[in-house]
């Protein structure tokens, strides 16, 4: 057992799982999408611009059909999900390590009247709870850099994949040409010694003989995402301090500004990758 992903994995899990970080992800994101949007403007609501990004996703895939199962790692509180069962009239499985936001996730499913084509599973992405190639399709929304082991969690991609199979995801990155060490400001606040690159996912899914469908570079996104986020934050502070701890509002803004400047100074990356397994 990796001692490395399971405590990256468990300080993940509680995090999401605290009421400060499910109340300010409910009220600040809007309660369905937990990932970075794709902005038409700077002043737009977060929760259309994180809507955009699913639906940008879902226009890659070609291939996805009622007969289709596909698998959504790190899943959230289901805003994907719902919209993938809605657009392809698939199956759809959530996977995630989050007690809290699963509940959310589940509760969100039956008020949508999708909860018997939306299956939601505790778990985590090291070790995917399902059979060899038993999915069409694993979607993934700025979640696998919680890992400390990237590369097994894209060996259980591969291996729940069917022949044929894609994997659609993003995830916030370092850039390929990132200096050592300016990042740490970023990698204590999310309690890991480094992030993936486009470099890297593009040569783990070489390794693994996957063809590369492309990568959208979208990596502007990612400073406009949190920008927006810590523009909104400090709009609604009074507001949030009711419900949310005055501490992690401040540890909000001070990791999201550290977001921002990496961001600014190309220390980061971010966009849609899309892999098909042979």
């Amino acid at each position: 057992m990796n001692c490395n992903y399971d405590a990256a994995t468990e300080t993940a899990r509680n995090y999401y799982n605290s009421e400060d970080a499910d109340r300010f992800y409910a009220e600040i994101w809007g309660g369905e999408d937990i990932h970075v949007g794709l902005y038409q403007s700077p002043d737009e609501a977060i929760a259309t611009a994180s809507r955009r990004t699913v639906e940008a996703m879902a226009d890659r895939l070609e291939k996805v059909n009622q007969t289709s199962t596909v698998l959504d790692i790190g899943s959230g509180y289901g805003g994907a999900a719902r919209v993938v069962a809605k657009r392809f009239g698939c199956r759809v499985i959530g996977l995630n390590l989050a007690e809290t936001e699963n509940a959310r996730h589940r509760e969100l499913n039956v008020a949508a009247g999708m909860n018997e084509q939306i299956q939601v599973l505790d778990g985590r992405f090291e070790s995917i709870p399902l059979e060899d190639q038993s999915v069409d399709v694993v979607w993934s929304q700025d979640a696998i850099l919680h890992s400390g082991d990237r590369k097994t969690v894209l060996s259980e991609v591969n291996r729940v994949l069917r022949s044929g199979g894609q994997f659609v995801f993003t995830d916030p990155m370092q850039s390929d040409q990132c200096p050592d060490g300016v990042l740490q400001p970023i990698l204590e606040r999310i309690h890991l010694p480094d992030l993936g690159s486009p470099g890297f996912y593009r040569q783990e899914a070489s390794n693994l003989g996957w063809n590369d469908l492309g990568f959208q570079d979208l990596s502007h996104q990612l400073v406009n995402h949190y920008a927006r986020v810590l523009e909104t934050t400090r709009q609604r502070e009074a507001e949030l301090e009711e419900k949310v701890s005055e501490a992690y509002i401040q540890r909000m803004k001070n990791g999201l500004q550290h977001w921002i400047d990496g961001g600014n100074a190309g220390h980061l990356a971010w966009g849609i990758f899309l892999f098909e397994k042979p």
